[in-house]
């Protein structure tokens, strides 16, 4: 379904030498095209619903987890980032950053992205889950962060943590955390 009109560019006996070809690959399957119709204001409605969390007492707040996943190689430093809040409530955040970075480094940018964006979304009770356990330990008083860098992110994600009323970070296997 599309509100682009390709069935009419598509089936034009004069277009582009270009687009004949894909006229004459695409014609082997069996395409049709259907406008997708105007969109309802209910379904706006609806959207903001689903996404609002539903509480049963004005001072009881739900508990949000979070997935950190970052990744460095000579490339480039990607990350992603999972929010799962209540009723089934999945944001997800895609990260690529433009500067070189050890995984630790990549790790706790992620963490602190992701602590912002709950935050921003006024969640008060915070569970992270992580895979790479020398953050896990840094963070939780386990390990010493003897790296200058490092030092100064465990500081910013302690500062962080304090904002939540609870905030849990647990280490949990790679192949849980995908």
């Amino acid at each position: 379904m599309t509100d682009l009109p390709l069935l009419k560019v598509l089936s034009k006996p004069d277009i582009a030498k270009r687009m004949v070809k894909w006229v004459v690959k695409l014609s082997k399957f069996d395409i049709q095209y259907e406008s997708r119709g105007p969109l309802k204001g209910q379904v706006l409605v609806d959207f903001i619903v689903d996404l609002t969390p539903k509480q049963t007492s004005i001072n009881e707040d739900f508990k949000w987890s979070f997935l950190v996943y970052g990744a460095s190689n000579p490339k480039g430093s990607e990350a992603g980032i999972i929010l799962e809040g209540p009723n089934g409530v999945h944001l997800k955040q895609a990260l690529c950053f433009c500067f070189k970075a050890s995984n630790y480094q990549v790790e706790y940018e992620t963490l602190i992205i992701g602590m912002l964006l709950a935050k921003e979304m006024g969640v008060s009770r915070l569970m992270v889950k992580s895979d790479l356990q020398l953050i896990v330990g840094q963070i939780t008083g386990g390990f010493q962060a003897k790296d200058p860098h490092l030092s100064l992110y465990l500081n910013y994600v302690k500062t962080l943590a304090e904002s939540f009323s609870t905030f849990n970070l647990i280490h949990v296997p790679i192949d849980q955390n995908s």
